[in-house]
């Protein structure tokens, strides 16, 4: 398709590479391009815009990797079908270094899980319950050898709510582990009460084979009271060391 809209020149303010960003996303909002689209030439949009090629392929590859744009190395750059997966990739890196963030995002977490857990419950297949108690029995097995279980806590909350097949939820999820994880290389995250982590995890699985929609949701809620411990006590070493 050949666009109606035709891009303008631009003033040069210090970060002019940010400036040809914010053209090219109105140049593909004007002429309602879609995935697959291919965007003029890189020496067409530098002399439409009236900066260097520098400027435009700077713009290009910080478009790729909001996952907007695509190279096709010989052939020119495209649209791409609109997905949050770059920056929910990305996300976790600029997280972690602050407390505050991870607690926002527990709230955000707990918030999406506790309101979700009935629709959860009610398409759960036999076979995502059976697995949840396995995973369940092996945080015990941990637990009763005073270990933590991260991955195993991981995988139970992508198993309870697998059955919903919301790719998003999934991987906001993975987004709080992952910030979570990276919390851990600044502050002290470790679990202080294995078994109490264990137990919480062990009656949400029973509410949900009881399919207790009111139970589930109140367990789910006090194991992010757990979580919440664990952080406070993060922010209680932060304050004795400052």
């Amino acid at each position: 398709m050949t666009p109606s809209r035709a891009l303008k020149p631009l003033p040069r303010p210090p970060l002019l590479h940010v400036s040809v960003q914010e053209s090219l996303k109105q140049f593909i909002a004007d002429n309602t391009l879609k995935a697959g689209d291919p965007l003029p030439a890189e020496s067409d949009l530098a002399r439409s815009l009236g900066v260097g090629r520098n400027s435009v392929r700077e713009a290009i590859k910080a478009l790729e990797s909001l996952g907007m744009l695509e190279t096709r190395r010989g052939i020119g750059v495209f649209v791409r079908a609109f997905s949050l997966d770059a920056l929910i990739d990305n996300l976790p890196y600029g997280l972690g270094r602050s407390l505050r963030d991870i607690e926002e995002i527990i709230e955000i977490r707990r918030t999406l899980e506790t309101a979700m857990i009935g629709q959860a419950i009610e398409r759960m297949p036999a076979q995502d319950l059976m697995e949840l108690r396995g995973i369940t029995l092996a945080m015990r097995r941990r637990a009763e050898q005073g270990e933590s279980f991260a991955d195993e806590d991981r995988a139970f909350h992508a198993v309870l709510f697998r059955g919903l097949d919301n790719r998003m939820l999934i991987r906001l999820i993975d987004v709080f582990w992952r910030a979570f994880d990276r919390a851990a290389d600044f502050f002290n995250t470790d679990n202080p009460d294995p078994m109490q982590t264990w137990r919480d995890h062990d009656a949400i699985v029973e509410a949900v084979a009881r399919k207790d929609v009111d139970e589930a949701r109140l367990r789910l809620a006090r194991h992010y009271h757990g979580i919440s411990a664990v952080i406070a006590n993060a922010r209680a070493a932060e304050a004795d060391r400052t």
